[in-house]
């Protein structure tokens, strides 16, 4: 006869988390390398980052530092785009380039036989770019029909509107450029601004993987040792504005069957001390399948095959975003249950077992990130490029084992507002409005252009 077990198992002994320690260093012209020696594959990965993203475009040109980014891999003096991707190809390699709010980020990967040849291609793309005028048009073709295409997506909508509403004329208000910017971008703008933001001395070169130390070092050199260093400046960040009271926005999509709903306001940077804090009260909240939120208006109200919240940290600020796609006819009462759990984790204090169970789903999870190397070098690419202690790999699990329940209801407090939260609802107004308009007097409709209706 079988037994049946009554009591669940007890939990596995923690996945170890050792890597080796990183090894730093700095070229005299101002080049960060980041080496961590990793030979359980034969693989090697770089990420050469600039600490300069979409926020710091030039005024006037949004767009061109995504457009920049992009543009590098499309060909060199020395090969066409065709040229250059049939190479990165036979090397069974991968190459690309792309910007973020906060960070300009050219990376590759490859088995470590062709390690040298890789990188020897890094600097060949980031020194001699041609930008071709052909290359160029098929981008700005290409981006312009992507931006027709996510202006019929609702969550683009809620994110526009949101994005305006918390960082006001700070960059990152903008989520991406409008026609009239794509329209913009020519050659010359291209090679000007990379001759002028692609500099050594705000750049950090990071390299994990199958490398031995001297080896790296002495080819690093010889690629970018002659990269000359100038004087840079960034452009000055506006003021992010205070918010006062609780607003409404709805983006009208008439007769539109679901509504997308978007509460935000502003949180916490990346590198803030209250981050471990803020990542646990979150995971409780509404960060996955067993959060307040989902639980809450999914399993139990049926309202959204979805709910959930989360903490946006960027460079230089960060907000908090609470989300759900509902049925039209239920958007007023998603909003009350919403507004019941906001204010639930900042009367009350969570019970024990739920901060076990979200310290115990993180710590358990953070090892797992850093199985595959291009993981671990993700891991350690966000470690530099924020500015976050040395050890903050080392110690993840343990500062967030450290999180108590008196830390969760405090900073829940301290970076939740619902009096001051930013509504944006996506739907069809005339159905949304007679729900929604008792949770603020500041409203305000717009439709899918963007447009004050």
């Amino acid at each position: 006869m079988v037994e049946i077990q009554k009591t669940p198992p007890e939990p596995l002994a923690p996945i170890p988390f050792n890597i080796a320690e990183p090894v730093r260093e700095t070229l005299p012209n101002g080049l960060r390398v980041v080496l961590v020696e990793e030979d359980r594959v034969p693989l090697v990965s770089y990420r050469l980052a600039f600490f300069r993203g979409d926020a710091h475009d030039p005024k006037g040109a949004v767009g061109l530092t995504s457009a920049t980014a992009s543009m590098l891999t499309e060909g060199t003096e020395k090969y066409s785009s065709r040229e250059l991707a049939e190479r990165v190809e036979r090397l069974g390699a991968g190459i690309s380039s792309n910007a973020s709010d906060d960070f300009t980020t050219f990376s590759a990967s490859t088995l470590s036989i062709y390690a040298d040849e890789i990188l020897a291609l890094m600097a060949e793309i980031l020194f001699r770019p041609t930008f071709p005028e052909s290359e160029l048009d098929l981008y700005k073709r290409n981006a312009l029909e992507n931006l027709k295409y996510q202006r019929s997506q609702p969550n683009f909508l809620a994110s526009e509107q949101s994005a305006r509403l918390i960082y006001g004329h700070h960059p990152y208000s903008v989520v991406s450029p409008k026609e009239a910017d794509y329209e913009r971008l020519d050659r010359e703008s291209l090679v000007k601004y990379h001759d002028s933001a692609y500099v050594p001395n705000n750049a950090v070169l990071i390299v994990v993987g199958d490398v031995e130390r001297s080896e790296l070092m002495s080819q690093v050199g010889e690629l970018f040792g002659d990269w000359p260093s100038h004087e840079f400046t960034l452009p000055k960040d506006e003021p992010i504005p205070a918010r006062d009271d609780r607003t409404l926005t709805i983006v009208d999509r008439p007769g539109s069957a679901q509504a997308n709903i978007v509460l935000s306001n502003i949180a916490i940077p990346r590198n803030h001390p209250d981050h471990f804090a803020t990542t646990v009260m979150n995971q409780v909240l509404g960060a996955g399948a067993s959060s307040r939120v989902f639980m809450n208006l999914r399993e139990e109200k049926g309202y959204t095959y979805g709910a959930y919240t989360r903490i946006d940290a960027k460079k230089q600020a960060g907000d908090f975003e609470a989300t759900a796609e509902v049925r039209t006819s239920v958007t007023g009462d998603s909003l009350k249950e919403f507004f019941y759990e906001l204010n639930r984790i900042r009367d009350e204090k969570v019970r024990p077992e739920e901060l076990a169970d979200a310290k115990s789903f993180l710590t358990g999870v953070f090892p797992i990130r850093a199985e595959t190397q291009d993981g671990l070098a993700g891991l350690v690419a966000n470690q530099v490029m924020y500015g976050l202690p040395d050890d903050y790999l080392q110690t993840y699990r343990e500062n967030i084992d450290a999180v108590t329940l008196e830390d969760v209801q405090r900073v829940a407090n301290a970076y939740i507002h619902p009096e001051r939260l930013a509504m944006v609802i996506v739907g069809d107004a005339d159905a949304i409005l007679p729900q929604a308009k008792e949770y603020a007097e500041d409203i305000e409709v717009f439709d899918a252009e963007g447009k004050k209706k």
